[in-house]
């Protein structure tokens, strides 16, 4: 009986002590969060634009898309997902492949590619000291897509992105170029530039306007449905987005929406409602 009282009263010291270690890990991984974010703008998240922003959350997304064709698509997901910052300076952004679901009812519907994102803020200021920020991108999107619903081979795309504020003004922008790994004539190369302007209304509103452009080089597009060769298109984004509201300690709420429209006469998709989730942490 001894024995078993010895051997309980050490299992106990042995999981305090890995408890303990394990808080004292996250206590710190936080702080180094906070410290990391507390030297850049603090602007709101835009719903297309990816934020040069280091962000750390859970985001889930919905858009219901309308082609050309009449055929809708509903996105859920629209490849969000975790956002962490690992170390300062960097973050990762691991994201859920999204399903991709076709109306009318297909025999088709099913998930898209898997994408993941890596950013390294070069510099940044935060509201008191510039209030500007500029961070380099490395994404890459892996074709793990059913039903041919993503790229036919890896593709990597470099991007620079950066940001400026004046007063509750701010601008959100990034600039990229894609480069696929495999069946390049195909495929066929990106060049996405998107600009988001915000303004910050009673400390929780941000109304913002989107301004998303695409040319397409190369590829073929009796092939590839995605490609495009030689046309540009541009789509503007009126949305809002709302929060940040506390839930509890670390963890916030942040919701938005937004309708996108064909600025151009060459537009695949058009008349766009968007839905987003976020849960920053």
């Amino acid at each position: 009986m001894r024995m078993v009282a010895l051997f309980l009263v050490a299992l106990f010291l042995c999981f305090s002590s890995t408890l303990s270690s394990a808080q004292g890990f996250f206590s710190d991984w936080f702080n180094m969060v906070s410290q990391t974010q507390a030297e850049q703008p603090h602007w709101i998240t835009p719903l297309n634009t990816i934020t040069p922003r280091l962000e750390q959350e859970f985001r889930y997304d919905i858009q219901w898309q309308t082609h050309n064709s009449g055929v809708t698509t509903d996105n859920y997901g629209v490849s969000k997902g975790l956002e962490i910052i690992p170390a300062p300076k960097f973050e990762c952004i691991l994201a859920v492949p999204p399903y991709v679901v076709n109306n009318p009812d297909s025999p088709n519907n099913g998930f898209g590619d898997w994408q993941f994102l890596v950013k390294y803020r070069i510099a940044a200021a935060n509201e008191e000291n510039g209030n500007y920020i500029l961070t380099a991108f490395y994404q890459m999107t892996l074709p793990t897509g059913q039903y041919q619903q993503g790229a036919l081979s890896p593709v990597i795309t470099p991007t620079i992105a950066y940001g400026k504020g004046v007063g509750n003004f701010d601008v959100q922008g990034t600039l990229g170029y894609s480069l696929p790994t495999g069946n390049v004539s195909v495929i066929g190369h990106t060049l996405p530039w998107n600009n988001t302007f915000q303004y910050r209304v009673y400390k929780k509103f941000w109304p913002e306007l989107e301004v998303n452009f695409n040319h397409f080089y190369g590829g073929n597009g009796s092939v590839v449905p995605t490609s495009h060769p030689g046309k540009t298109s541009v789509y503007l984004t009126p949305g809002m987005v709302i929060g940040r509201f506390r839930l509890w300690h670390r963890l916030s709420f942040t919701a938005g929406g937004g309708f996108e429209i064909a600025a151009t006469s060459f537009h695949p998709t058009n008349h766009i409602p968007i839905l987003s989730i976020r849960f920053p942490f």
